[in-house]
């Protein structure tokens, strides 16, 4: 009988830490527990009749064919609209690729451009997959902390001490997932000052949160307020979350010709081209209304405020107020060394969101796995009655550990 054997590139990396919550939390649901999970990235909202109806009409008008590759012309045209009106970036569909998702645009742009040796940096706390997508590109990803006593955003003269001759690229992710940190202009244009000094780095932007801001909070990618950065910044983006579209599959991304039709040879001989009815949702999802995304923003901004509030109550947390996306990245500093009521001892993040399901039935994803600790992650995307509940089972929790 065969025996199957890994690849040497898959050992490499670890699956998903936050499916792998989100499926055990599952799991214990269809074993009869009662569980409260937030740690699924993914808007409670219906995506907007609108969008479905483009869906159906594309249906019925037969666009249930293959496309080009990265794209249909409608949806890049959008794109350049949409990165025009919204950013101030003009670009050329010839410089606009269309992928299955936000995590295909990146997979592309690492397996594109990077050799064994390159490093990446990725500032954490970051998104789970980052660095495993480096790392079965043949990169090596390089961490560059950001504290939470300087909001989580990496500053200047970290990023500069972590660029080698080595660096390829630069991850930035705002605003960010996991912790709802945004980046200024101000912010932006001191970090593009270290750049402008590291010709061979590339930048890549993930803007995939961009509409859900707080605050009032203004909105500025690096592209547009480096332009000295232009010609090797990837700005990539996505429908996902500001048009609660998760499961259409959508994201696409604007940067240097040379670097996307490079990418278009990695789609060509892997996904090949996006579901074509999600690519005439997307259409309409760009070109159509778009007077309800603020109005979401503020029901998120409306949860953040419960959230923040709620475990700043809980014994031994601490939650910074986040600036946006629909992320809390509490710490549990002081909670590491105590005892559970089944006599467990908490030393880590991990032990912490582990006994937290065991004991209140609360899934959370634990901040090792965004590479920052002793953290946690809580996703507010769902209602005021569920986060209520959630949050108060935290408090019971850590007011039970001794």
């Amino acid at each position: 009988m065969a025996v199957f054997s890994e690849s040497e590139t898959l050992k490499r990396v670890k699956p998903s830490p936050t499916l792998a919550v989100s499926a055990k939390a599952r799991e214990l649901v269809r074993q009869g527990k009662k569980v409260i999970s937030l740690s699924a990235g993914e808007p409670d909202f219906d995506t907007p009749e609108n969008i479905c109806d483009a869906a159906i009409k594309a249906i019925k008008r037969g666009e249930t064919r293959y496309t080009d590759v990265d794209g249909i012309p409608e949806l890049k045209l959008a794109i350049v609209d949409k990165f025009r009106r919204e950013n101030g970036l003009e670009y050329k569909t010839t410089q606009v690729s269309v992928s299955p998702g936000g995590k295909p645009v990146i997979y592309n742009a690492m397996m594109a451009s990077l050799n064994p040796g390159d490093e990446v940096i990725v500032p954490a706390p970051y998104w789970v997959s980052y660095p495993d997508m480096v790392l079965l590109a043949g990169g090596t990803p390089v961490f560059a902390i950001g504290e939470m006593e300087t909001g989580f955003k990496l500053k200047p003269e970290t990023l500069e001490a972590a660029i080698t001759p080595k660096t390829k690229w630069v991850i930035l992710n705002s605003p960010s997932n996991p912790s709802g940190a945004v980046y200024t202009a101000d912010e932006l244009r001191a970090l593009g000052e270290v750049l402008k000094r590291h010709p061979q780095v590339w930048i890549l932007t993930d803007d995939m949160y961009e509409h859900i801001l707080f605050d009032g909070f203004e909105y500025a990618t690096i592209a547009q307020v480096v332009p000295e950065l232009y010609e090797r910044t990837l700005t990539m983006n996505g429908v996902s979350k500001a048009y609660s579209m998760t499961g259409w599959r959508i994201g696409y991304c604007a940067g240097p010709e040379p670097l996307i039709k490079a990418m278009s040879k990695i789609i060509s001989q892997s996904t090949s081209n996006p579901c074509s009815i999600a690519q005439w949702a997307a259409v309409e999802a760009l070109n159509g209304p778009q007077d309800f995304i603020p109005q979401r923003s503020a029901i998120f901004q409306k949860r953040r405020d419960l959230v923040v509030a709620m475990l700043n109550g809980a014994k031994g947390i601490h939650c910074p107020t986040p600036e946006g996306a629909f992320y809390v990245y509490p710490s549990v500093a002081g909670c590491i060394g105590k005892q559970t009521l089944s006599g467990k001892i908490i030393t880590s993040d991990e032990d912490f969101a582990g006994e937290l399901l065991q004991q209140e039935e609360v899934a959370v994803v634990h901040g090792a796995a965004f590479g920052l600790s002793p953290f946690f992650r809580i996703s507010y995307a769902t209602s005021e009655v569920v986060l209520t509940e959630a949050c108060s089972r935290i408090q019971r929790f850590c007011a039970s550990l001794k």
